[in-house]
């Protein structure tokens, strides 16, 4: 696992060359396009613009892939009662999450971790806030057999449901000829995989990174440099502006004292989250999660694995001082939400575009079942 823990030597190592910004007493100061490009040289060590396709030699995108890939992503008959889907917690309408604390799944069951946002996730070093799965399409697997989200009791019982469709059997075919028997478990998490690796949401902030410096505005820029002198970048860069190393949630300051200043562990009033200790065990995993990608953030409400913050200038600020011991003032958590508003992107058109579910041939009662 990768991990780098925040400490005051460690920003400073990474932010060499923010001075570049300080003007010393008595110096004419650069003029703005100068400091423009001298802000996005500087950004350019920290962030990439989003590709087009996040794509996978393992899996690679292909249309006829996407397609079914996406037939499944709606479809709710891949859940026991017939109701859930992967729309439903990561609705890509309301940019990929259900802007609920915890999702509700099978039997009215409430999961025990916010459900992130799809949008961008194919870019992540792993998937769930633990790390537990390796990559989109083994995510895509999970919330299929998990008793409290779409609860279909086994992997046999999905693939006869999809066989008993017959235009599913047609378009697994397509999206896999080299297979005698495409309709495969594991292909439908590849399907899905392929669809999801096309969800990205460009902004206008990589237009910036691209070098169109007035895609942002002065306070946005204003607040790009914050971030990046406060040290936010120790976690949260790259092109997803996050979700590509795993940290401990509480570097300075318990994330829950925070978050939370009634619960104490000696006495929880709710269960406190060990985070990637549940996957490896290893004493040094307790509280540490993923990153989340920055990506989208004004709409991904509400905020962290717990999704116990509402706004999002509360959770900068907390992350501010659990990550990072620093006290944000009020204008400087104005100007840096004012940036990272900007990297709201633009959601692809054929992720809304619902498709038209293919009939089932299965007649066979299936009442809702707890």
């Amino acid at each position: 696992m990768r991990r780098v823990l925040i400490s005051g030597v460690v920003a400073l190592g990474m932010l060499a060359g923010v001075g570049v910004y300080a003007q010393s007493k008595g110096k004419v100061s650069a003029t703005a396009s100068d400091e423009d490009q001298k802000l996005l040289e500087l950004a350019r060590q920290f962030f990439q613009p989003l590709p087009a396709v996040a794509d996978n030699p393992q899996n690679p995108v292909a249309k006829e892939k996407v397609e079914l890939g996406k037939m499944l992503y709606y479809d709710p008959r891949l859940s026991k009662s017939g109701l859930i889907s992967c729309n439903t917690c990561h609705n890509l309408a309301t940019y990929g999450v259900d802007n609920l604390p915890t999702s509700i799944g099978h039997g009215w069951a409430i999961g025990p971790r916010n459900a992130p946002s799809v949008y961008n996730a194919a870019l992540h070093v792993a998937q769930f806030w633990d790390g537990r799965a390796k990559d989109v399409e083994e995510q895509a697997l999970g919330p299929i057999l998990n008793p409290i989200e779409m609860a279909m009791p086994s992997e046999k019982e999905v693939i006869e449901r999809l066989k008993s469709i017959p235009e599913y059997v047609e378009l697994f075919k397509k999206a896999f000829p080299n297979e005698k028997d495409p309709v495969r478990y594991e292909n439908v998490g590849k399907a899905i995989g392929a669809f999801e690796r096309t969800l990205l949401t460009p902004s206008r902030f990589d237009e910036f990174l691209k070098g169109n410096t007035k895609a942002l505005t002065a306070e946005e820029k204003k607040g790009l440099k914050l971030f990046i002198e406060v040290g936010c970048v120790s976690c949260h860069n790259g092109p997803a502006v996050g979700g590509n190393a795993f940290f401990k949630f509480g570097q300075f300051v318990d994330y829950w004292k925070a978050t939370m200043p009634h619960v104490t562990l000696d006495k929880p009033t709710i269960p406190i989250d060990l985070g990637r200790f549940g996957v490896t065990h290893k004493e040094e995993d307790m509280f540490v999660f993923k990153s989340p990608s920055l990506r989208n953030v004004e709409k991904t409400y509400p905020y962290f694995h717990d999704g116990s913050v509402w706004k999002l200038e509360d959770a900068v600020k907390i992350m501010a001082k659990t990550q990072l011991n620093r006290e944000l003032t009020q204008e400087e958590t104005k100007t840096m939400v004012a940036f990272l508003k900007s990297l709201t992107g633009q959601i692809p058109r054929h992720a809304l575009e619902t498709p038209v579910l293919p009939a089932s041939t299965d007649r066979t009662p299936r009442p809702y079942a707890r």
